[in-house]
């Protein structure tokens, strides 16, 4: 059974509860992934181990940062819109600011923060995955067969780590599934409520394709260096698999052969972006506010911020309706 608790639907509870994650989750998505756990599926039960993990394979098949579509997901089925707003801004403006902050040489890290402290919090987040993954690995490989694929997987993708290689293995271990196990009989499962209609996934997807085809045509038509950045951060966002390190190679043949921001600073940002908790998209936020050209500062940062995680609200909107009835397919 999940929570049905009135109080945590208010949108500004909501805020807080992710402000808290976004404040103190460090270690990258996996780890975020498992203080998610920890907070909706054990301590609040907003929604069961099974749904919690259904809605983690989908963000993991989106491109995209993972744990904020999650984050963003959780938000909207508790919340609606607002709340979904609410998930995003709480978990992601923390290291947002900062990384601004640090941008504008308000903030140094290396000599504010020990790098012993940093080296704790990393092993603090080794612990909370391995806590994740041993906790899920009980309730969803209960037998030979699934500890099986769950293994052949792992593998796999440590072997020959790639996005596509993890999207691939997804569709494998899926086609497995379909192949190897029977369908479940309909027990109630307890469905993440979706409040978003079929007609607004529609045109949330909608969306997704015509800015990401075309954005870049206006970038060609209108040269300006807001268009630009715009079109740049969508794109990051909209084409990337496999986690937030992922993005890093792209944002840099976007930033930094256009002059927009020197290679030095690019790999200070970095640096500082490991350094803060919350999502590794957040670094879109240094780079709009270290653009050499205006858009700059803080508002250079808002606009990266804003249009790198568009693609993820816009393909969570997209998507969720349309989820439901695949879990409730045996066969999906």
């Amino acid at each position: 059974m999940t929570d049905t608790s009135e109080a945590d639907r208010n949108p500004w509870i909501v805020f807080l509860i992710f402000l808290r994650l976004g404040l103190t989750s460090f270690g990258g998505p996996i780890a975020h992934l498992g203080y998610f756990r920890d907070e909706f599926v054990i301590r609040r039960r907003w929604l069961t181990e099974r749904s919690y993990a259904d809605l983690v394979a989908l963000c993991q098949f989106l491109p995209g940062p993972a744990s904020s579509q999650v984050g963003i997901a959780l938000g909207l089925s508790r919340s609606g819109y607002v709340g979904a707003l609410a998930a995003w801004a709480g978990f992601t403006l923390p290291s947002a600011i900062a990384l601004i902050l640090f941008a504008q040489g308000i903030a140094h890290y290396g000599d504010v923060i020990p790098s012993g402290v940093l080296h704790g919090l990393k092993v603090v987040a080794v612990a909370v995955v391995a806590q994740a993954v041993w906790g899920m690995a009980r309730n969803l490989c209960p037998d030979t067969p699934r500890i099986t694929i769950m293994a052949s997987v792992a593998c796999f993708v440590l072997l020959a780590p790639s996005a596509w290689g993890q999207v691939g293995m997804i569709a494998v271990a899926g086609m497995a599934g379909l192949l190897l196990f029977k369908p479940a009989p309909d027990t109630g499962h307890d469905p993440l409520p979706i409040t978003v209609s079929h007609q607004a996934g529609v045109i949330g997807l909608t969306l997704f394709f015509a800015l990401l085809a075309g954005l870049p045509i206006l970038a060609e038509l209108m040269p300006s260096q807001t268009v630009a950045m715009v079109d740049a951060f969508y794109r990051a966002g909209s084409l990337v698999f496999g986690g937030g390190h992922v993005v890093l190679p792209l944002l840099q043949t976007e930033v930094v052969p256009t002059g927009w921001v020197g290679n030095e600073a690019f790999l200070a940002g970095y640096g500082a972006a490991q350094a803060v908790p919350g999502p590794l998209f957040t670094f879109a936020a240094f780079l709009g506010a270290s653009m050499n050209d205006a858009p700059s500062g803080g508002l250079g940062g808002l606009i990266g911020l804003l249009a790198i995680f568009a693609p993820s609200f816009l393909l969570v909107v997209g998507v969720l309706p349309f989820w439901e009835r695949l879990r409730r397919n045996a066969h999906t």
